[in-house]
């Protein structure tokens, strides 16, 4: 068994004390008001409320543990059953709510007609009803201040649930930015090789793009100069041949003139 499928059998067992410790408090408050203390049991009812939706904040936070390691599973089936268990507990969660709705109902029933009771007795006259009266007054002054000090340490304690989570989300948030940071080296690594492949390619295509513009700029050149040499040659044979035909003109005129001067 891996290290994440020890933490899921460990969450699975704390989730079940944890739902025996709120079934057990539920009864307590199912069974307020029964003692025939209305009074004391009425101020001890928030308390156990209290405690109660600890338990189940902490189901809360049991839950989603469950959801986040059920991700990091090695095998499908042990993933599936992991998804069915916290489906289980999700039902398991809404009937212990709303157990806790109708217990705290049926305390609140309980509590009136002990108080109603106590009412009673408390008008009634005698010197049982007095020192009834002052126990009463005393033992209500300490439940109060008792069940104050237990609200405050309530409210600390789910104020610290409440920043565990947070910081299990948080915690989870980094865990997978870093699984996509690895992934992404993974793939990185796996490219690199390409990537040096692709570079050289550039500085070939680079070099050759560079040789054969120069080699276009040379080419020009030749061109140019050819042309310009034949123009040149072109334009020196036609003042040859034109002075050629001058030359051959002149020669004639001369040939003219001799005839006609041995003619006379």
């Amino acid at each position: 068994m891996d290290d994440v499928a020890q933490t899921v059998a460990k969450v699975k067992k704390e989730w079940d004390q944890s739902v025996v410790q709120i079934q057990d408090r539920i009864r307590l408050i199912e069974s307020c008001g029964t003692s025939g203390k209305g009074t004391e049991e009425a101020n001890s009812l928030p308390r156990l409320n209290g405690a109660a939706q600890d338990g189940l904040a902490v189901l809360r936070s049991l839950q989603f543990k469950l959801d986040f390691l059920a991700q990091q599973l090695s095998t499908e089936e042990e993933i599936q059953s992991a998804q069915l268990t916290l489906e289980f507990w999700k039902e398991q969660y809404q009937s212990l709510h709303k157990s806790l709705r109708n217990a705290n109902l049926q305390a609140k029933n309980n509590i009136r007609k002990a108080a109603q009771q106590e009412r009673e007795l408390l008008l009634g006259g005698g010197e049982e009803s007095t020192i009834r009266r002052r126990n009463l007054q005393t033992k209500v002054g300490m439940t109060s201040a008792a069940e104050s000090i237990t609200e405050s340490l309530r409210r600390t304690r789910q104020i610290m649930v409440q920043e565990v989570e947070r910081s299990a989300s948080t915690l989870a948030t980094f865990e997978e930015s870093t699984g996509v940071l690895r992934r992404a080296e993974s793939e990185y690594k796996g490219h690199r090789p390409l990537l040096m492949r692709t570079r050289n390619l550039l500085s070939t295509m680079r070099r050759q793009d560079v040789l054969d513009r120069v080699i276009l700029v040379v080419g020009f050149l030749i061109f140019t100069s050819a042309v310009l040499y034949v123009v040149w040659k072109r334009i020196g044979l036609l003042a040859l041949q034109r002075k050629i035909m001058a030359v051959v003109k002149a020669g004639s005129r001369g040939q003219g003139v001799v005839q006609e001067l041995e003619i006379v």
